[in-house]
């Protein structure tokens, strides 16, 4: 397991949309899912506050990760609160890249979150 996806998933385990966009370029780019990408640290954050609006916490435990060059590949199983008290865990896959100043430029997302808003 690498350092930097300890270090990038405590962050994210932070739940503070303002501390996560430090990671990243002033460009960087987050794609969760197939959804829209957010371009831009204010982007990402506000898109974050409204996903995050949406559920209580969350909690990456790393399974395992791969390095290549700035690529790191993480898969996580993440333990999602709902606001209702439950905790629903997924497994998940992020992707990154870091460019020359060791700031995320490209975050991707793979979860299917359908369990998470079960009823």
């Amino acid at each position: 397991m690498s350092d930097e996806a300890r270090r990038v998933f405590q962050v994210v385990d932070l739940f503070d949309p303002d501390r996560f966009v430090e990671l990243l370029a002033d460009d960087g780019r987050l794609v969760f899912g197939n959804a829209e990408p957010l371009v831009g640290r204010h982007a990402v954050a506000e898109g974050l506050r409204g996903f995050f609006a949406t559920i209580a916490g969350l909690a990456h435990r790393i399974v395992r990760t791969w390095q290549a060059g700035g690529d790191t590949i993480a898969e996580t199983e993440v333990t999602y609160r709902r606001l209702d008290g439950k905790d629903v865990s997924v497994v998940a896959v992020s992707i990154w890249r870091t460019d020359g100043d060791g700031l995320i430029s490209d975050y991707r997302i793979f979860v299917d979150l359908a369990p998470v808003y079960a009823a």
